[in-house]
């Protein structure tokens, strides 16, 4: 089993996400969501529920479960928190986000707040798995070789740290499954 890669650095701030997933229909899903146009960042961008670490939280996972609380009524007795994956730092603003897979009951009432989120997006696993779905770019930051995903389902793009983290889920869920 390989450990879970750590970034720290204390230029940014720290951030946290929950990738639910879910079984439905026969197979599994995870919910995404987007984001409104009133937020600070990441505006209109499709994204897991999550977000900056406060003190009171003091866990990054009660930071994940926390904010899907208010984002999509989510509420952390509701989650089975699976594991977590490699941290990632955000492109476009100053995260470093760490990941947390839960696993949630469906059906599910959730509601968006209207203030963050604008939508619940639920996407089948196999969705992504469809190798027409990826779009891969090598982008040099810093010196340094970086591969960005592009994932694209029904009209719409999921990408940046979202997709990162995405991706590294899908190699495990890929490996475990098989």
């Amino acid at each position: 089993m390989r450990r879970k890669r750590h970034i720290v650095a204390a230029s940014r701030v720290s951030a946290a996400v929950l990738l639910p997933i879910f079984y439905k229909e026969g197979q599994y899903f995870i919910l995404f969501i987007k984001r409104t146009e009133k937020v600070k960042e990441h505006r209109g961008q499709i994204s897991f529920p999550g977000g900056a670490y406060e003190e009171e939280d003091g866990t990054l996972v009660n930071t994940a479960l926390r904010e899907c609380a208010e984002e999509i009524s989510l509420m952390a007795d509701e989650v089975e928190v699976l594991g977590e994956l490699d941290d990632t730092a955000t492109m476009t603003s100053n995260y470093i986000v760490s990941p947390f897979v839960g696993l949630i009951l469906w059906p599910h009432a959730l509601k968006v707040d209207q203030w963050e989120t604008e939508e619940i997006i639920e996407v089948p696993i196999s969705a992504f798995l469809d190798k027409g779905c990826l779009r891969e770019e090598t982008e040099i930051i810093d010196g340094e070789a970086v591969t960005s995903y592009f994932y694209h389902h029904q009209g719409r793009v999921i990408w940046g740290a979202t997709a990162r983290i995405l991706n590294q889920f899908l190699d495990i869920f890929t490996q475990v499954m098989a």
